[in-house]
């Protein structure tokens, strides 16, 4: 689909000094920026206001949304342009404090006239009420604009927590502007300060017509590293259609309330993945990039809203569960595999393990967890396969299960055979798995296939988080003058191989460190891991053939260790 949006580079005064009015959503997240955010755009402003200071200063995207090019909702940016609007009045107050002294009094309430109607907005002389060029919202445009705006005395008390943040930004700022015109009388100086200010701070604007390509606008710049926020559309988007249907503000509450409960939760950045998740766990599969149009097109009146509402909170415990291997929600027999799906950096299940938990028995669901996770290994982890094909079947079964068609749990794990490798192929991409443990990542995944294999051979229980035990590279990752059979070019495909790798007490790790096989060998054989003592007594030597051979046995191990009966 085409984007539809225009852009251009647009200053300060360009914005906002003009008949143009700039509306922030009633439903866009509250003003949140604090002291860290206000002294850097101070100090930005002081480095390019100044003389012989920058020519301008960058302050980033602002996507914007009209219908009619003469009203703007402000889809991103919202913390700038206010931020930038309370500077501007905390500058208006200076400019009166002079008035109000007697200080050139008629040329500064000139000046606070022209300002204020180039940047605020219009002010009626009578009953002081503003017309304003910026609209925030819902909680936060009464106190602006019956407080900041007229430049009355703020109220202390009773104010919301992001009303407390409102008056301090423009205290802070007042604070700021006094400090650096306190010894000048001279109306002049401060506004020339502000006239300088407009022109050289400038924004990329980027103009849009409607929410769809506004979420577009938003997952292109994500691509791009400029972090916005799909979250908060898709909230202001829910939020609308319930407000149009002219519904009682309790309505608004509640689902403010429990949305927030959502987010607060998870986390602004981690939603939009939920939401996904949940959303792939129930209805048909939908990309990233169309999960907003999908949403939009699906849900178009009120109970669409608290219906899809009601259905996220009923997930909400099972995808934050995932998680964390730890969670309560877990049973004993759920939790190592929940563990392994997190170690193997798998998601591609979750949608297919939410809409489990939703239909099956615990015992049920702990054998679809189980086998999820022994999909996992033999397909992303050794098998190293692309996993699009993967997610869509995973989407597919959860659909099934959604729509009671697969009345089993047994039933689910057969629908995976699509994704379950085969025994020889598993077996022979395993003798060649090279796992470079330098990656935090591939470490945990190594001493996991380690001790499963010890556990297997001993049947002996161990921790395998335990500190007491380490990892062992037979071939060094720095093998230096012991090891002068191994070549640089050979280097990383023999340590990292898995037949180089063994479980070893951490003590008797540190003794051997990077000694000849000959040296490391009686420590082997004392070893209490079956799997080391393996090692020291069929192996007379160290090399790439005897490596191979180990890794081949480890491979056999493996495909008895990571089993689907059903699917063998």
């Amino acid at each position: 689909m085409a984007i539809n949006f225009n852009t251009s580079n647009q200053t300060f005064r360009q914005l906002f000094g003009n008949g143009l009015t700039y509306i922030i959503p009633r439903f866009q997240r509250d003003y949140s920026w604090t002291d860290d955010e206000w002294d850097d755009l101070w100090q930005d402003i002081q480095g390019t206001v100044t003389p012989g200071g920058e020519v301008a200063h960058y302050m980033g995207y602002l996507v914007l949304q009209t219908n009619n090019n003469k009203e703007f909702e402000v889809i991103d940016g919202q913390q700038r342009l206010t931020t930038l609007s309370l500077l501007t009045l905390a500058m208006l107050k200076a400019l009166q404090d002079l008035a109000d002294d007697g200080v050139d009094p008629e040329n500064n309430r000139r000046r606070i006239e022209q300002f204020r109607s180039s940047y605020i907005g219009y002010l009626d002389p009578v009953t002081l009420v503003p017309r304003s060029k910026l609209t925030l919202n819902r909680n936060n445009n009464s106190f602006y604009q019956d407080y900041v705006v007229p430049l009355q005395r703020l109220p202390q008390r009773g104010l919301r927590a992001s009303e407390r943040l409102l008056r301090k930004s423009f205290e802070w700022f007042y604070k700021k502007v006094k400090e650096k015109f306190g010894d000048s009388r001279d109306g002049a100086t401060v506004a020339k300060f502000l006239d300088d200010l407009a022109d050289r701070l400038f924004f990329t604007v980027i103009l849009v017509t409607d929410e769809l390509n506004a979420f577009k606008v938003f997952e292109t710049l994500n691509a791009r590293g400029v972090r916005l926020s799909p979250t908060d559309l898709l909230k202001n988007y829910l939020f609308s259609v319930v407000y149009r249907e002219n519904s009682h503000p309790h309505d608004i509450d509640a689902l403010e309330r429990r949305w927030e409960a959502m987010v607060g939760r998870l986390g602004g950045e981690s939603f939009p993945d939920f939401l996904r998740a949940h959303w792939n766990s129930r209805r048909r599969f939908v990309r990233e990039s169309e999960l907003f149009k999908t949403i939009r097109e699906d849900t178009k009146d009120k109970a669409a809203v608290f219906e899809l509402l009601r259905d996220m909170e009923q997930d909400l415990d099972v995808y934050t569960a995932l998680l964390n291997p730890e969670d309560e929600l877990w049973q004993a027999d759920q939790r190592q595999h929940v563990h392994e799906l997190r170690m193997f950096s798998v998601r591609q299940p979750w949608p297919l393990l939410m809409a489990a938990h939703r239909s099956y028995t615990p015992p049920g669901f702990a054998d679809i967890l189980r086998a999820s996770s022994v999909v996992s290994f033999r397909f992303n982890v050794i098998g190293r396969l692309a996993a699009n094909e993967q997610e869509r079947l995973y989407n597919r079964i959860a659909q099934q299960i959604t729509g009671s068609d697969l009345a089993e749990s047994a039933d689910v794990i057969r629908a995976l055979a699509p994704v379950y490798i085969p025994d020889v192929q598993f077996r022979a991409a395993f003798t060649e798995t090279v796992l470079a443990t330098i990656a935090a990542r591939n470490r945990n995944v190594v001493r996991y296939i380690l001790f499963q294999l010890e556990m297997r051979l001993s049947n002996r229980d161990y921790d395998p988080d335990s500190e007491i035990y380490s990892l062992e590279h037979i071939v060094p990752e720095n093998p230096g003058e012991n090891w002068p059979q191994v070549s640089e070019q050979e280097l990383e495909n023999t340590v990292y191989r898995l037949g180089n790798m063994t479980l070893l007490e951490r003590a008797a790790n540190r003794e051997i460190g990077n000694k000849s096989f000959d040296d490391k060998r009686p420590a082997y054989a004392a070893s209490q891991f079956e799997i080391t003592k393996k090692i020291a007594e069929e192996n007379d030597r160290w090399d790439l053939s005897r490596i191979g051979a180990r890794q081949a046995w480890m491979a056999n191990q493996a495909t008895a260790i990571w089993r689907i009966a059903q699917l063998s």
